[in-house]
């Protein structure tokens, strides 16, 4: 059958595709508590700590509660992404400079030859991961359709409330929203129309942009999906 509100232009497809996420998303985080949303499944976890317990060297924040985040690195994952950016014509430099890391860093990842071996990546909460999307959104809006000049780090006052974080997310994302359903033709293939500091979006069409975003999204929503299962069968597993 034909879906007669279906929009087939790219900004369209996108929306569609970002509109359909935050429904489902909504819906499976109805109903979060505190403690589970600050669970840690395993020992090691990231997560949100208050100032001076965070357990990285580079947890950030304004506030009473700061996000964890450890040193810099590409991980494997990018591999291709990187060497798609080294022959698009992005100097090694830049690409350094972009994720933060030593030139040598990058020289190592476009000289790797074979499958990367998989990362070991620490596991993260529920908490976390809401706080991650929400520094990206925070920013991205910011670098795009705000004044282009505050700290992404300091954007976001991250809270231990579940029902408090969900409440500024979800106010954030309405807001990015409406504001990328504005834009024309023209901005979307305008390199550098977000200036978002860190990655490559100034270098980008925003098309491609938003295409990450919708990425970025999508696959964090999924893991808080499954962290939320988890929680659910705690109990109920048997030993």
């Amino acid at each position: 059958m034909e879906n007669e509100g279906a929009r087939t232009d790219r900004l369209g497809l996108l929306l569609d595709q970002f509109d359909h996420a935050r429904e489902m998303a909504q819906v499976r985080l109805t109903g979060l508590s505190d403690e589970e949303y600050l669970w840690e499944p395993v020992p090691g976890c990231w997560s949100i700590r208050r100032r001076g317990e965070a357990a990285t060297p580079r947890a950030f924040g304004p506030g009473e509660w700061v996000l964890d985040k450890g040193d810099p690195d590409i991980p494997a994952n990018e591999y291709g992404e990187i060497a798609r950016q080294a022959a698009g014509g992005m100097t090694v430099a830049k690409i350094a400079d972009d994720w933060s890391v030593s030139v040598e860093r990058v020289e190592q990842i476009l000289a790797h030859t074979g499958a990367p071996e998989p990362d070991e990546t620490p596991i993260t909460t529920i908490a976390w991961r809401l706080g991650h999307l929400h520094f990206c959104f925070a920013g991205g809006w910011e670098w795009t359709f705000g004044e282009r000049r505050q700290e992404p780090k300091l954007l976001v006052d991250f809270t231990s409330s579940a029902a408090l974080a969900l409440e500024r997310f979800w106010a954030l994302i309405d807001r990015w929203r409406d504001s990328v359903a504005a834009v024309t033709d023209e901005q979307l293939d305008t390199v550098g129309f977000s200036q978002y500091p860190y990655g490559s979006d100034p270098d980008d069409p925003f098309i491609t942009v938003l295409s990450g975003a919708n990425l970025e999204f999508i696959h964090h929503m999924a893991e808080i999906a499954l962290l939320r299962d988890l929680w659910r069968a705690r109990f109920t597993t048997p030993g």
